[in-house]
């Protein structure tokens, strides 16, 4: 039971066997006016889950084969086995589900859905001083166009010139953008952009690329061919 200045601790008969105290925020436990025999307890260090943590969670065959062959000095003459399982083996190793690539198209026209992603900057200058390149896809098609900027900055005047061309090109309008929520697209001119030309704006969920699949499969095949270059 505790109270603002003290606790109590009763054992399974409702005795009082412990009486603590609070002092600066720190709960203090009275041994001296114990109602029972206190023991001092005592365990090995011959655990092999701890020689397991201690060893930087090594495997149990590299474990048994430093114990086998006496490579490490102190380590306790231990058999490893494994009865349950490292919680944190577990996460470290623990990857994540692949995401299933999208099979239909959930647009009827072009210029329906647009995904954009920006790569760079690339380890080598293009002739025309560009390090970034800003990919769109078309959702309907699948048709591509890569826009090579000089700095990040220049995505919205760089989209804003593209979506102008297109939609005289195509005599149609763009319906929305799906993109990350990196500052070269989450920013007040491009959203004021948006909204003047009645463009909605989707993000896909943060350090979850697989949501802008259809556009990061793209990026990734021109950052493969910038690396190569």
């Amino acid at each position: 039971m505790f109270e603002p200045n003290n606790y109590l601790i009763y054992d399974a008969h409702g005795r009082i066997v412990l009486i603590g105290k609070r002092v600066n925020n720190i709960s203090l436990l009275d041994l001296h006016h114990a109602s029972f025999n206190i023991h001092c307890l005592l365990t090995k260090e011959d655990d092999t889950w701890l020689w397991h943590k201690r060893l930087c969670h090594i495997e149990m065959q590299h474990f048994n084969r430093l114990n086998r062959k006496q490579l490490v000095e102190g380590l306790p003459k231990l058999k490893f086995e494994k009865d349950t399982v490292c919680e944190s083996c577990q996460k470290g190793k623990q990857t994540k589900v692949s995401f299933k690539p999208k099979n239909f198209v959930s647009t009827e026209r072009p210029l329906k859905m647009f995904h954009m992603d920006l790569f760079g900057p690339s380890r080598t200058m293009s002739l025309g001083g560009n390090l970034y390149a800003l990919v769109i896809v078309d959702d309907f098609s699948r048709y591509t166009w890569t826009l090579f900027l000089a700095a990040k900055n220049d995505t919205f005047h760089a989209f804003k010139r593209f979506a102008k061309m297109l939609e005289n090109e195509k005599s149609s309008t763009i319906v929305s953008i799906g993109s990350d929520h990196g500052g070269e697209f989450q920013n007040e001119r491009l959203e004021n952009f948006y909204e003047k030309h009645g463009i909605k704006h989707n993000f896909s969920a943060p350090r979850t690329p697989q949501q802008n699949g259809v556009v990061e499969r793209k990026n990734r095949s021109l950052e493969e061919l910038a690396r190569t270059c």
